[in-house]
């Protein structure tokens, strides 16, 4: 299995909160929290108040990341109400996580926190904002964006931090940072806000009470929602820190049917935005999942790194048939996260395929050329005995994307997976060409896919022999 090898890599930093800060007094806690809270809500203020559009959502997302790799081994790092609601969660039915009561006094420190944050960032620039939808869009719209946004954070942290299988990791603050980047101002930002958190709704709110009072209340409601579905997906795809038995084909066709989702939903989401900086928040979302998920099913994504894994030979539980149904699993989870962002637009999708000036050879050309780029790097940093990296292999792989899509979104779009080429055509109604492009574009990825199996057979061979070595030893 993709990532498997990852088991026996040797790791010092304990991810679990519930370990991490089980030597710190509560008053040790508290202050963690509060002191987290209060610069996250710091750094969201002055970013939305500078207007800086580009790189805002990337700044609120390191903020949250610094921070958790600060106060994580102090109080779980979670600055956050719905997170700390979802880790009590999870432990009254029989996870990981906290005890409700910790849970409840964390949220009131998050939200005083909160709230002395707002008022910081409104004494700094003497200005404040409100909390609303953005406009053209209703209340359903900003519950869609904030309940998954919401779920897809709490689902990061259960699976990074307080996963059996992810004990000890070392990415776990980076993967959660990047849930903010994924989904801020780039993506479901352009629709609500991108708030995902009661302590940040709260503060945000009571800021500018001069300008409206009231939709708190309402994304609190929606976060804390997206909270509990979160840890119902995390019971599915993890039913071994339950007390279940992990490796079940549910629970790995339920990961890449998640994974792939969000996925499409945050690529939908950055286009229909028109956001300034749409593919490293696509890549972002990539990472997050990829982190979360890796351990469950491999966390391909992607039909095109599913056939160069099994032409590989490299996982050999990875039979034709399993295969095909991974490959069916991507697509319905893509299909899933298009129809979800064309919904929020109020049923505006966009095409698939040739940007202006470009024909169908150039998009082949391009596709093949960076899905093989993706797939050799997937086969290298996450399958090879010999250049595995059990650290930074979701970064790098996710930076594919970031690569591919800002090099050839022009050309083709940067698609570089089948299941989110058949997404964008579904979303479209397969109107406008979009099946052929659809058909076209799949093609060409797969190619990629099999050509990137076959240079890693030549690049390492170094693998098989040691494999030869130990099998005679």
């Amino acid at each position: 299995r993709l990532l498997s090898l990852f088991a026996q890599s040797p790791r010092t930093i304990v991810a679990d909160p519930t370990q991490m800060a089980g030597d710190s007094t509560m008053k040790a806690k508290l202050v963690a929290e509060g002191l987290g809270t209060f610069v996250l809500l710091l750094s969201v203020g002055c970013n939305v108040l500078s207007k800086n559009a580009t790189w805002g959502s990337t700044s609120i997302g390191m903020t949250l990341m610094v921070m958790i790799y600060a106060f994580g081994g102090i109080s779980g790092g979670h600055f956050n109400p719905a997170v700390s609601f979802c880790l009590a969660l999870s432990k009254a039915m029989g996870g990981p996580g906290v005890a409700f009561k910790d849970a409840g006094m964390y949220s009131i420190v998050q939200i005083v926190a909160g709230i002395l944050g707002a008022i910081t960032y409104t004494l700094l620039y003497k200005s404040t904002f409100n909390l609303t939808p953005a406009p053209g869009f209703s209340w359903i719209d900003a519950a869609l964006c904030e309940v998954s946004y919401t779920c897809m954070l709490c689902f990061v942290v259960l699976n990074v931090a307080c996963a059996k299988g992810n004990a000890n990791n070392r990415f776990y603050g980076l993967a959660i940072g990047f849930v903010v980047i994924a989904a801020g101002a780039y993506g479901a930002g352009m629709v609500s806000g991108g708030v995902f958190n009661p302590a940040v709704a709260f503060g945000v709110d009571l800021s500018s009470l001069a300008l409206g009072f009231g939709w708190c209340i309402a994304y609190t409601i929606f976060e804390l929602i997206g909270a509990v579905l979160a840890v119902i997906l995390f019971k599915v795809v993890r039913p071994e820190d339950f007390g279940g038995e992990a490796g079940s084909l549910a629970s790995v066709l339920a990961s890449e049917f998640l994974g792939t989702m969000m996925l499409m939903l945050t690529a939908g989401l950055n286009v229909m935005g028109r956001a300034p900086d749409g593919a490293f928040s696509i890549a972002a979302s990539l990472m997050c999942m990829i982190y979360a998920l890796g351990g469950v099913s491999g966390a391909h994504f992607n039909p095109a790194v599913t056939a160069a894994i099994f032409v590989s030979g490299r996982d050999t539980s990875l039979t034709m048939d399993k295969a095909g149904k991974y490959v069916a699993s991507q697509i319905l989870g893509s299909m899933g996260g298009a129809l979800i962002y064309s919904s929020i637009y109020n049923g505006a999708s966009f095409r698939l395929g040739p940007g202006a000036g470009h024909g169908y050879l150039d998009v082949i050309v391009a596709e093949v050329l960076f899905t093989f780029v993706l797939c050799t790097v997937v086969l290298t940093v996450a399958v090879s005995k010999t250049t595995a990296d059990p650290t930074m292999f979701g970064l790098a792989i996710a930076s594919c994307v970031t690569l591919g899509v800002n090099a050839i979104g022009a050309i083709s779009g940067g698609s570089l997976n089948p299941a989110v080429s058949l997404g964008i055509a579904t979303a479209h109604h397969f109107r406008d060409g979009s099946f052929v492009a659809a058909v076209i574009y799949c093609i060409a990825e797969l190619a990629a896919g099999c050509a990137a199996a076959a240079a890693y057979s030549v690049t390492h061979a170094v693998d098989k022999a040691s494999e030869k070595i130990e099998e005679s030893a």
